[in-house]
């Protein structure tokens, strides 16, 4: 990683890193639109592509091999662009419905952008969502205390995750001096892999995210034996998707980003 060590802004993912423990939001969504034309998709499996535009999620869910053969045995044909149109346009509704019942910010969200702001960094955001689902989500976040200085959504920008344009309309928008002074914030595989090729430091959140898919009640009624299991996984699969870091929350990015700053002095002493 290259730059000067100094971090100048954080960019967020919203559903499962700020707000919206667990990511639930979407799923029941994702399931649903299959649903009413006969097909069964479980929850494992729509989280599966979680973080890229909603449309191309339910394009990646059509084009699972269970999910074809399934749709090929009741409707006597594979899922076409117009059948992926017409469920995309049965999603928004829904994913309108719920959103401002998943809006809570996350345990130390609150806490933890302030303390960002107060070491004086800029707080931008990028989403999976579209603009439309964002206009419902974001006020009410910010009725609870999450409101970044920056929102770019799935579909403001030419290419949407794994593809760096909404990160880099982050930089522009910001004003920071390079990708290299941010930090990118996600759950998800894909989003991990949207700040890389961005150019930013990258910092995975795993336990309250897509990886574990439980809320904050679940987590807690959960054996400690299984929540070290689900720990463990998670992490693997964003360290292997090349996350620098991995935490449990956000509770821990302002230590996250002094050892960031820490280590790339030394490195560059060195």
């Amino acid at each position: 990683m290259q730059g000067n060590g100094h971090i100048e802004a954080v960019i967020f993912d919203w559903a499962g890193t700020t707000v919206d423990q667990g990511c639930m939001a979407p799923i029941a969504a994702f399931i649903e639109v299959f649903r009413r034309r006969g097909i069964t998709v479980s929850a494992a499996a729509a989280r599966g592509p979680m973080g890229i535009h909603k449309r191309a999620h339910i394009e990646r869910l059509a084009a699972l091999p269970e999910v074809a053969a399934a749709w090929h045995a009741r409707h006597g044909r594979l899922p076409t662009a117009a059948d992926v149109d017409a469920m995309f346009a049965d999603f928004v509704p829904l994913q309108l419905s719920v959103l401002r019942d998943h809006a809570e910010p996350v345990v130390g969200c609150v806490e933890a952008v302030a303390a960002l702001r107060a070491r004086g960094l800029r707080i931008g955001s990028t989403t999976g969502f579209t603009r439309a689902m964002m206009d419902v989500l974001a006020p009410e976040a910010r009725r609870r205390g999450f409101a970044p200085d920056v929102i770019v959504a799935a579909d403001e920008v030419p290419r949407a995750r794994p593809f760096p344009d909404m990160c880099l309309r982050n930089v522009v928008e910001l004003g920071v001096s390079s990708a290299s002074a941010c930090v990118k914030v996600d759950d998800t595989v894909v989003g991990i892999e949207e700040g890389l090729r961005a150019g930013m430091w990258t910092v995975g959140v795993v336990m309250t995210g897509n990886e574990v898919g439980c809320t904050l009640a679940e987590l807690e009624a959960m054996r400690p034996e299984a929540r070290a299991r689900l720990r463990a996984e998670g992490t693997a699969h964003l360290r292997a998707a090349g996350a620098h870091v991995v935490v449990d929350g956000i509770a821990e990015l302002p230590r996250v980003i002094a050892e960031i700053e820490a280590g790339a002095g030394r490195s560059r002493a060195a």
